[in-house]
């Protein structure tokens, strides 16, 4: 292979070599996967470990409440992964008669989220680590607050425009009614919550109760923007 250091491009960039690699659209969530990957991990765990994070630090994009998918490779085999979710049982042909394409926003557009049973099958089958130490970045950032990145911050102002009139939206992602600016730290306790709860349980909680759906909810809308 062969690697140059000029290049055509207004900017500096550099080749970068290393053992292992976490590539991310976020600091932090790389970070959680380099963290795995520093405590014994494999890529897998890094990979999981990374979407989980994701799931906070970039709510404008992803969110619990998400699909997966997933293509790996274990030295031997290629293994795929659709987790795209399913229709809702109720989702019959008769339900959307009439209507030329489906619905963008509220209930009508939610199918059953297909991320968390993604993580926990992807961790059962080719995970190292065990799987409640996947959460352990994101939920400390979900406790102790991260600082919103200047993208991040400008896609969430985007999201609040559209967004803030659902229920339990503002109450999480608008604290004193507002999206986070750029440089600002945002806390999310009940996804911390959330996350722990799966984390403990692997997504099969038996209690709807103890969920905060409001939280989930708001994270499935921001996703879907």
């Amino acid at each position: 292979m062969d690697i140059l250091a000029s290049h055509s491009y207004p900017s500096r960039r550099s080749a970068v070599l290393a053992d292992n690699i976490v590539a991310t659209s976020q600091p932090l969530a790389a970070q959680a996967g380099l963290a795995m990957l520093a405590r014994g991990g494999n890529a897998v765990d890094a990979a999981i470990a990374t979407a989980i994070t994701l799931t906070l630090v970039e709510p404008s994009g992803n969110g619990l409440g998400s699909d997966a998918f997933a293509i790996i490779w274990d030295g031997t085999e290629l293994h795929g992964l659709n987790a795209s979710g399913r229709s809702p049982a109720a989702w019959t042909p008769e339900r959307f008669a009439g209507q030329e394409k489906m619905p963008f926003r509220g209930w009508e557009s939610v199918i059953v989220p297909g991320a968390v049973s993604a993580w926990v099958a992807l961790s059962e089958r080719f995970g190292k680590l065990p799987f409640a130490d996947l959460f352990a970045p994101a939920i400390g950032y979900a406790t102790d607050g991260f600082i919103v990145t200047p993208v991040i911050a400008e896609l969430w102002r985007r999201a609040a425009a559209d967004l803030g009139e659902y229920p339990g939206f503002a109450e999480t992602f608008l604290p004193d009614g507002k999206s986070p600016k750029a440089g600002e730290r945002f806390k999310n306790a009940p996804l911390a919550r959330t996350l722990e709860l799966i984390a403990d349980t692997k997504g099969r909680h038996s209690t709807a109760e103890s969920w905060p759906t409001r939280s989930v909810f708001s994270l499935r809308s921001m996703a879907l923007r």
